[in-house]
């Protein structure tokens, strides 16, 4: 009789919920959703750009391409570096692997754009602590790391799928570096698109209040800026 009360004073009653598409075992886009539109972290990515742009000028750095820092950076940045952590790319400017750079030099940068690149490196203390040492004065680090997310697989097998963060473990990190307020840190997504992020599914699927709400307790990703102080005088 307390099993029956459970069940129905319960909605949806229990055993009683239709997951329809999502009823299966694997994700219904394995791409991440690029093949079905703007992958939903993405989205949250360029939401966090654009409300920053105006960090992006001057001379920057960005990993692998210039993709956002020419998007959103526009006419206001005067020359972007492409890092990348191995030979063989044509669009790189450096080659270096961030947790041994010591030769790269110090406050070179206004500003760094480090999208989705931290969940594959193991030593991200070192990395942080590079990047602070290599920005200017003044500069910004504008940061995004995957929290609630399937593995890359891609990445897990060419350098290892190492972290998925939390706002909690990126205050942390950048708190480290960089005077506590002069970081800012926000988490992006709620159980809907976490579950939509799992599947595959892109904007295109979901309403745009569905994509805005958020719930703090589906981190689906995590937005870092940071500013380098300038010289006291």
């Amino acid at each position: 009789m307390r099993r029956g009360i459970i069940r129905y004073t319960r909605w949806p009653a229990i055993g009683w919920v239709r997951f329809g598409s999502l009823r299966r075992l694997r994700p219904i886009s394995p791409e991440w959703g690029f093949d079905r539109g703007l992958p939903l972290d993405r989205y949250y990515i360029e939401q966090f750009l654009q409300s920053n742009a105006l960090d992006i000028r001057g001379h920057g750095l960005e990993i692998k391409e210039d993709l956002y820092s020419t998007r959103f950076g526009r006419d206001r940045i005067t020359r972007v570096d492409i890092l990348h952590p191995e030979s063989g790319n044509p669009k790189a400017t450096i080659v270096a692997d961030l947790t041994r750079a010591g030769h790269l030099a110090s406050e070179t940068f206004d500003f760094i754009i480090l999208t989705q690149t931290l969940n594959f490196i193991y030593d991200v203390r070192t990395v942080v602590g590079t990047l602070y040492r290599i920005l200017k004065p003044g500069g910004t680090l504008l940061t995004t790391v995957s929290g609630i997310s399937k593995i890359s697989r891609g990445d897990l097998e060419r350098w290892g799928h190492h972290w998925g963060f939390t706002s909690c473990s990126a205050e942390r990190l950048f708190h480290e570096f960089f005077p506590a307020q002069n970081v800012r840190v926000e988490a992006h997504g709620n159980v809907l698109t976490s579950i939509a992020f799992l599947h595959g599914l892109s904007t295109r699927d979901l309403r745009q209040r569905e994509l805005d709400y958020e719930d703090d307790d589906f981190q689906v990703l995590i937005t870092i800026r940071a500013v380098k102080p300038e010289p006291t005088r």
